[in-house]
């Protein structure tokens, strides 16, 4: 007796188990079964037949405890004929009963899943599930959706279902999506964790309409309300998506395009307020954000062409296509997940250059391209972009003169215009919108004084006010907007304060460790992340800044996010939207 059969001996006591007991027993029935001993019953399919114990069956089935039991013919029957089995699979089946392996293949799987549906060995069924979600793909995973559906294996449907998910840009252009039912595509499109830009949802629902536009036009305005157009880029909008044959033949399709329209371009907030809802439909769960600082000048004082992506999830920054051009002073913005870089100094050998020039930058082209020239060539000037246009305020024009010009591009028609000019100058201010306002806080003005003032441009009237306040003293610093308030984070200070555009006061915020300016700052999940910059050292000096750290309101406190790549000031820190980042590691 080898010391796994014995239990523990307790007093006058002893309890043995043989633990390999079932084992044993089971590997001789199956050698009787094989031999033909004792069986007591024949299992037929096709051709072939299978000597069997009913008790062996009974015990390990419900649907054979049932016919074995219950007084059905089939208890006194000496041969039994299965139907709807192929007599492979019958064999597999009754091996798995006597042995409890079963070998599933791709010959196998599906005739497998079936007979264990029918006769009831859920163990099998899972067995050929988890078979079936190691083979899940592009390609298949639709098709897998229904069988997981047939057979009721939830874990199955759900993994399926997350890879047409993950994988919709293949997913979309397969033949499994045409035959999907309208309510089926509709719970596709309109899944949070759909991963693909709306443009492509769009153009699925569209070929999906044009398979068989006889029966499925009536479904178009179902699925055009999971396209979520407050990111789909107004151009492709207003000349694709617009245009649409099917969209034009729906009243409730050119409803929702009015809507949108409205959203996109209001005349006031008060105008929609029946739509406000749609407006504030989320980006899908696979759309991440990402910091990009772009351009400025490293610790050499050389300007650098660079652009760099930090992923929070490596803590590693990866290097984008360079900017065309050295340029100083520049301006950054990001509309519609693209990266807009106006005007500033193309540095020369001989001379500098004031630049009108704009170019946008595609995160997944990886690439820069020409857009249209500004109205005015200049440099240190302000840009924000707000709805579907990218405002442009101030800067220094081409006769060295401190501008109060304000400018407006608008995206869809690729045109730039001249709106109300600022009330006062200034130079380095920091900006913001919200709420279809423009707030310019504090700046400089022509001889070089901190100016206490707020300039509040209301976009829909073309207006400008003004208000005094002796809590602005900011030059060289960047703002963020997060909720209700704009944050202020230094110029020439440590101080940060925060500003509520509902109650129009300032709430005094945890300081940084340095005085700081020419900095960046973006907002990505609702923190404020702070990049590079000068700073002012104890003995009033001015150093280069590396730094990288956050801000969160919700604990008003700072953390360290670690180091730039190097050195760098006066340039853009931004938040861009995207799908997936696919750039080379530095």
């Amino acid at each position: 007796m080898d010391e796994d059969s014995q239990d523990m001996v307790f007093h006058n006591c002893f309890h043995f188990k043989e633990t390999d007991l079932s084992y044993q027993l089971l590997k001789q029935l199956n050698t009787l079964r094989q031999e033909a001993i004792l069986t007591d019953v024949i299992l037929c399919a096709g051709d072939k037949e299978v000597p069997c114990h009913r008790n062996v069956l009974a015990s390990s089935s419900p649907y054979f405890r049932a016919m074995f039991c219950d007084n059905f013919k089939e208890s006194f029957l000496t041969r039994v004929h299965l139907l709807g089995i192929h007599e492979d699979i019958l064999t597999q089946i009754v091996d798995y009963v006597y042995t409890g392996e079963i070998t599933i293949d791709a010959t196998n799987v599906f005739s497998l899943m079936e007979a264990a549906g029918i006769y009831q060995y859920p163990k099998v069924l899972e067995a050929c599930s988890l078979y079936l979600q190691n083979q899940l793909s592009a390609e298949n995973c639709l098709g897998m959706v229904r069988l997981a559906q047939i057979f009721s294996y939830k874990s199955l449907e759900k993994r399926a279902k997350a890879i047409a998910l993950q994988h919709f840009p293949e997913v979309a252009s397969s033949e499994d999506l045409k035959e999907l039912s309208c309510s089926e595509l509709a719970d596709y499109l309109g899944d949070d964790e759909l991963c693909a830009e709306e443009e492509q949802v769009f153009d699925t629902l569209a070929t999906w309409i044009s398979h068989d536009p006889t029966t499925r036009q009536k479904h178009v305005h179902e699925l055009l309300e999971k396209v979520r157009l407050q990111y789909v880029h107004p151009t492709y909008l207003f000349h694709f998506i617009a245009n649409n044959p099917f969209v034009q033949a729906s009243p409730v399709c050119r409803s929702i395009l009015e809507s949108a329209s409205q959203l996109l371009f209001p005349l006031s907030p008060s105008n929609c307020p029946d739509i406000k809802p749609m407006w504030y439909v989320p980006r899908r769960y696979t759309s991440q954000e990402f910091l990009v600082v772009v351009g400025g000048r490293k610790s050499n004082q050389q300007t650098t062409r660079e652009a760099l992506l930090y992923d929070s999830r490596t803590q590693r920054w990866l290097a984008l296509s360079k900017f065309p051009l050295h340029l100083y002073k520049a301006s950054s913005v990001c509309l519609h997940s693209n990266i807009y870089i106006l005007g500033g100094l193309i540095i020369d050998n001989k001379k500098n250059v004031i630049s009108p020039s704009v170019y946008s930058f595609s995160l997944k082209m990886n690439r820069w391209r020409s857009e249209v020239d500004m109205l005015v060539p200049c440099y240190s000037h302000q840009t924000i972009a707000h709805m579907n246009y990218i405002f442009s305020l101030g800067g220094v024009g081409p006769s060295q003169e401190i501008l109060n010009t304000l400018h407006r591009y608008d995206s869809v028609s690729s045109t730039w215009e001249s709106m109300a000019p600022m009330p006062v100058a200034v130079l380095h201010p920091a900006i913001a919108a919200k709420n279809q306002r423009l707030y310019v806080f504090g700046g400089e003005d022509v001889v070089q004084n901190a100016v206490r003032l707020i300039q509040v441009y209301n976009i829909p009237r073309n207006m400008w006010f003004r208000m005094e306040t002796r809590m602005v003293k900011n030059i060289c610093a960047p703002a963020a907007v997060i909720g209700d308030r704009i944050i202020i984070v230094g110029g020439y200070t440590r101080r940060v304060i925060a500003f509520d555009t509902k109650t129009s006061q300032f709430v005094k915020c945890a300081d940084m460790k340095e005085r700081k300016m020419h900095h960046g700052a973006t907002v990505i999940n609702n923190k404020v992340y702070v990049t590079g910059g000068r700073y002012v050292t104890s003995d009033n000096n001015i150093e280069d800044s590396d730094s990288f750290d956050c801000y969160d309101p919700e604990t008003d406190s700072w953390v360290s996010q670690g180091r730039l790549p190097h050195k760098l000031f006066d340039h853009g820190c931004l938040t861009l939207h995207s799908i997936s980042c696919n750039s080379p590691a530095l």
